[in-house]
């Protein structure tokens, strides 16, 4: 199984501590571009974090955001071909090439939610909406998106799903503490993001929620890919179809959300049903097995 290759075990969990410093570093100098348009004068108590890129386009501070992934991926390639001496494909999938369709087919289900979510949304609460359709600017976010969201995706889930996990499960011996760990890391990260801000510190369980849907996609899958099309469906269809002053994707979509942000029982339980309904319908279609064996047991 991929994510347990001895090659990983052999060097020991102090590589990935370094590992994981280096892409951190490389990640802290590929936000120099998008900080040189901060305006740090304009943070109050009560500011978004996002306002200090209030003095720049949309588009720009969403391309320069996404830029720090890119600029990212070198990091991953240097730690994973020249720290731990393996191919990336190590930390991706069992396969001997990405699968493709897999991809396409997570993409599909996830654009698909997304776009229900926001039709039932606007059909129910018209109010709750404002059309935000300006043709230029529109085509410029639909290509930066297009291009970049499925490299910040990626990055998230190999860093995540694929290195780290890699990692605690070998250093812990436990297919389960490195779906939790990894899970609740990539939650508590989100701590900074706009959302929370408004939105309160309960909306990172929501993130957990993901994160544990994604991780179990990769161990029962044994790969990335349903998880790398998932998250790059999700946060696309997002980014294109709706958009809020307060979030961190603060885009030119054709919908900007201008109710009152608040968070409430349903928008956790929803996540609750539709995850597991995800995870049934990839089940049936790629025939997984051994669920106990795959998510808790010990790895050696």
């Amino acid at each position: 199984m991929f994510l347990w290759d001895k090659s990983f075990r052999l060097k020991g969990f102090w590589y990935y501590i370094l590992g994981s410093f280096l892409i951190i570093l490389f990640n802290t100098f590929a936000q120099i571009p998008l900080l040189s348009f901060a305006s740090w004068d304009s943070i109050t108590p009560d500011s978004n974090p996002m306002d200090i890129f209030n003095d720049i386009s949309k588009n720009l501070r969403f391309f320069l955001l996404l830029l720090t992934f890119v600029l990212t991926v070198p990091g991953i390639l240097l730690v994973v071909n020249k720290l731990h001496d393996l191919p990336i494909m190590s930390i991706i999938s069992k396969r001997k090439k990405i699968d493709y369709n897999r991809i396409l087919f997570a993409f599909t289900i996830a654009g698909t939610i997304i776009s229900l979510s926001v039709l039932i949304g606007y059909y129910l609460s018209p109010e709750n909406y404002e059309l935000n359709f300006k043709l230029k600017e529109f085509l410029i976010l639909t290509i930066i998106a297009i291009l970049f969201v499925p490299i910040q995706t990626s990055v998230e889930e190999i860093v995540f799903r694929g290195y780290l996990m890699q990692g605690f499960g070998h250093w812990l011996n436990s297919r389960f503490m490195a779906l939790f760990l990894t899970s609740t890391i990539f939650g508590f990260l989100h701590f900074f993001n706009p959302e929370i801000n408004k939105l309160g510190n309960s909306f990172i369980i929501l993130y957990i929620i993901s994160s544990f849907t994604f991780g179990i996609m990769t161990l029962m899958d044994e790969g990335l890919e349903l998880a790398m099309g998932f998250h790059a469906g999700n946060n696309l269809f997002i980014a294109l179809l709706l958009t809020a002053d307060w979030t961190v994707f603060n885009t030119d979509s054709l919908l900007i959300d201008i109710s009152d942000p608040k968070i409430g029982l349903t928008d956790f339980i929803v996540p609750l049903i539709l995850y597991p309904l995800i995870l049934l319908i990839f089940s049936k279609k790629y025939s997984w097995s051994n669920w106990k064996q795959k998510l808790i047991s010990k790895i050696r």
